[in-house]
């Protein structure tokens, strides 16, 4: 519209003003002119008015607001880190395409008094410690890492599709123990629908404190699962249901190295599959789980109810028996504002069958006998409890305090050595020197216990310093 004025309307006006001046030769004619040359800039004017009016009412009715952009505040993610904030697309074409590119560098150096698992060295897990002297070396680890560190990119195109595509540098999986790239977020929403990888809907992200151990809360819901998920807006509250990935974590506990062919070799085709039990069974899920969450926002800060219901299936390779349990469970959760920036962050979960959306420490079923011929599957009953309280002294420090557990229950079949309650601790002492800038200092300690009674702990104290970008919104009009 501007460009139009300038191109077409203000050369008009110009001519309209100056060349009647230049010819006026009596103040009669000047007035007569003067007269004629205001009538037309009114008819101008009016012209410009209609044509205004009727651009304002064809975008209105197109659905595109006239306001000006507006830039939504970035938030905190489950890591505590700030993302990028997302731009709405209030008064540009609904086929317009926003994007931005945001990250950080983070680089680690800890120094570890005891030991674990050297695939996790650069992160206190508490399920990685060790209930047996000596397990991985003697005691005294120094480790520098870049596997924190992050890349991603976000932004929407009009006014109902977003989309998120985020990596880091933490191996897992087949890759444990690698400094190699590692997908967090795939996701897409058109309006009230979402699909792809980003947080279960059974979790509460915000309730991570701002630490920066990598792995972080034993006994916190914190799971990355692929879903399709429906959201209701309710004001500023919201509810969501979704369909999750079912990927239940199963062990054959003390039968795992059993030669069940010994036993009882009329039972099992021990020609065409393995001999053992952990060769033998395998998870099997045929229906996806389901997961469903009520959020109230306010003043106070924010609570959190979710559910999960679950079929947690697994299968015989050798006779293609199918079984399955029951799994359930209630996340409870809440961050509570204090006073100025300072949070107190709190989570009770209850369930069975439900380790798989843990953070550390969970399995979903067990054998609930020591006879491998009667022994069938159930779902392991546990308990999660965090506690964290994040401080901010000013503007350039804070601290981070608290506690975390994870308590599952062992069943009768289950070894001795497998893990049934995990505990993690920290304190820490944050400086942002900047904008975009952290580096502190904090200390962890964790401890682990087995279904035998065995335990181990471990205590380290972490330096790191991140850095981070924003690209802001640099991309529209594709």
């Amino acid at each position: 519209m501007t460009t139009i004025i300038r191109g077409t309307v203000l050369p008009v006006l110009l001519a309209l003003m100056v060349s009647p001046l230049l010819h006026a030769a009596t103040d009669a004619e000047r007035i007569n002119q003067l007269e004629q040359q205001l009538m037309q800039q009114r008819q101008l004017l009016d012209a410009m008015a209609a044509e205004l009016e009727a651009l304002k009412a064809a975008a209105s009715d197109a659905g595109v607001a006239l306001e000006d952009t507006v830039v939504v505040t970035g938030v905190q993610d489950a890591e505590g880190e700030t993302q990028a904030p997302l731009e709405s697309t209030a008064g540009t074409d609904p086929g317009k395409l926003s994007l931005q590119l945001y990250g950080f560098a983070m680089a680690d150096a800890i120094y570890d008094f005891k030991r674990v698992d050297p695939n996790w060295n650069d992160t206190l897990r508490v399920s990685t410690i060790p209930t047996e002297a000596g397990q991985y070396g003697q005691d005294g680890e120094f480790v520098f890492s870049v596997r924190q560190s992050r890349l991603g990119v976000k932004g929407n195109y009009g006014d109902h599709v977003t989309y998120l595509l985020e990596a880091e540098l933490f191996g897992v999986g087949g890759d444990e123990g690698q400094t190699t790239p590692r997908l967090r977020h795939a996701w897409a929403t058109y309006k009230q629908f979402g699909m792809g990888q980003t947080w279960s809907n059974f979790m509460d992200a915000d309730i991570f404190p701002n630490t920066i151990d990598y792995w972080g809360p034993t006994g916190m819901v914190f799971y990355r699962n692929q879903q399709a998920r429906f959201t209701i807006p309710l004001g500023e509250d919201e509810f969501s249901i979704a369909l999750e990935d079912p990927g239940t974590s199963l062990t054959v506990g003390r039968f795992r190295d059993v030669n069940v062919c010994e036993l009882d070799s009329s039972a099992y085709d021990c020609e065409s599959t393995g001999s053992t039990a952990a060769e033998l069974y395998q998870a099997h899920n045929e229906l996806p789980d389901l997961s469903l969450r009520y959020r109230n926002n306010g003043s106070f800060g924010h609570y959190q109810v979710a559910a999960m219901f679950r079929e947690l299936g697994f299968e015989r390779l050798d006779n293609g028996q199918q079984s399955s349990e029951f799994g359930w469970g209630i996340n409870l959760s809440t961050g509570l504002k204090v006073w100025d920036q300072d949070m107190l962050k709190l989570q009770l979960v209850y369930g069975e069958g439900i380790g798989n959306y843990m953070n550390d420490g969970g399995i979903d079923i067990a054998p609930d006998a020591l006879d491998p011929n009667a022994a069938r599957a159930e779902a392991v009953p546990l308990l999660g409890i965090s506690a964290y309280y994040d401080h901010y002294w000013n503007d350039k420090w804070s601290t981070s305090i608290g506690w975390s557990m994870n308590d599952l229950d062992s069943s009768a079949g289950q070894a001795g050595n497998e893990f049934t309650k995990g505990q993690i601790a920290q304190v820490n002492l944050l400086h942002y020197p900047r904008d975009n800038v952290m580096m502190g200092t904090e200390f962890i300690w964790g401890e682990r216990k087995d279904i035998s009674g065995a335990t181990g702990d471990d205590y380290r104290i972490q330096f790191s310093l991140k850095v981070g970008f924003d690209s802001g919104n640099f991309l529209r009009g594709l």
